[in-house]
């Protein structure tokens, strides 16, 4: 049980304030509650492994998970099926084009899932990170609409994957490919996947501890980044009946 001495530890009051040290997470790897979603709060947490995840309407709870999920660029499992829908082409995919569009898209209702944890803050907090060169999205389109995407905050070489969506089959997977390839182009180390699921298992996912992710992430962080916005420089779907106008 944590006492109020934990508990005050943990507590951000001051927007200077660091994060605690990520020995006094909790099993759930939660690292500390309060403070504010500023790009320099967020930039600090990244730097650090740690990111921001509650519910809409909630103090902010940050978390570094322990074991910590990655997935390295050039490890990206590829079934027949996804290599397929990658192959056939009948798309376009872009970068940082739209990516309001894909956080608004990542924050709707799913199926068997009730609500979200992308809020109306989180959407405002990390677009002013887009604006600053440090979140990035991948976009999907078919006939010029937006159909699949995700998004995450980059540092150095290390990227932190934070949603997917797709509105038609297989296009969350089309974007993650297509990020994976010009990531691993990149030289970027490892993507964050941050808590494991059964889909991104899948996908190639593996659960490392956290000290061995922080020693990966670290080293990655630590190189020169790309900020601004991105394109891909390797060569890609772009068909223009497909792509946005």
């Amino acid at each position: 049980m944590t006492d109020a001495s934990d508990l005050m530890r943990l507590y951000l009051a001051e927007p200077d304030q660091p994060f605690p040290s990520l020995e006094l997470a909790d099993p759930s790897g939660l690292v500390a509650f309060g403070g504010d979603l500023s790009a320099q709060r967020l930039l600090a947490a990244y730097s650090a492994g740690i990111f921001p995840w509650y519910n809409p309407g909630e103090m902010i709870h940050w978390y570094s998970p322990d074991p910590r999920s990655i997935l390295l660029p050039t490890a990206l499992r590829v079934t027949k099926s996804h290599r397929r829908a990658v192959a056939i082409a009948d798309y376009a995919v872009t970068m940082d084009r739209a990516f309001a569009e894909v956080m608004a898209h990542c924050a709707g209702p799913r199926a068997k899932e009730e609500g979200t944890w992308i809020g109306d803050d989180m959407r405002a907090a990390y677009l002013r990170l887009h604006r600053l060169g440090h979140a990035h999205s991948v976009e999907v389109w078919r006939d010029g609409e937006l159909v699949g995407g995700l998004y995450g905050v980059a540092l150095g070489r290390s990227f932190a994957g934070e949603s997917m969506f797709s509105r038609a089959r297989d296009t969350s997977k089309i974007a993650l490919y297509w990020l994976c390839t010009q990531l691993a182009d990149w030289e970027f180390a490892l993507i964050d996947c941050q808590m494991t699921t059964d889909h991104l298992a899948s996908l190639g996912a593996v659960d490392v501890p956290r000290a061995e992710y922080l020693r990966l992430h670290g080293a990655a962080a630590a190189r020169p980044g790309i900020v601004g916005p991105w394109q891909f420089e390797i060569p890609v779907p772009n068909s223009p009946g497909h792509s946005p106008d």
